[in-house]
């Protein structure tokens, strides 16, 4: 099962003893903030978490499976998630790791 934005919120009211409406404005601004980042085509650090970077595509050529008609995708902007040695260690059960 996926946490949501309305898990983290939940998870930031039990947690810092703030109200649901301020918790709710609190992660709501820190997503505003990266995705202005991220659309300026700055990348976003988070120590102890990740990276996430907006990487250009370029037009390439490309097929549609239902049809299997060729056609030519745009070239496009993506974002990208490099998460951090300490996050790897840790999703993979190791205790010590990076930064310890």
């Amino acid at each position: 099962m996926s946490l949501t934005k309305a898990g983290i919120i939940e998870k930031v009211t039990q947690e810092t003893g703030l109200t649901k409406h301020q918790s709710r404005h609190a992660v709501e601004r820190v997503l505003e903030i990266m995705k202005g980042s991220l659309t300026s085509g700055e990348d976003v650090l988070i120590s102890g978490f990740g990276k996430f970077c907006v990487r250009e595509k370029s037009e390439r050529h490309g097929r549609n499976p239902a049809t299997g008609d060729s056609l030519m995708l745009p070239a496009r902007r993506v974002v990208t998630f490099k998460c951090s040695g300490k996050l790897r260690y840790r999703c993979n059960g190791v205790e010590c790791g990076v930064g310890d």
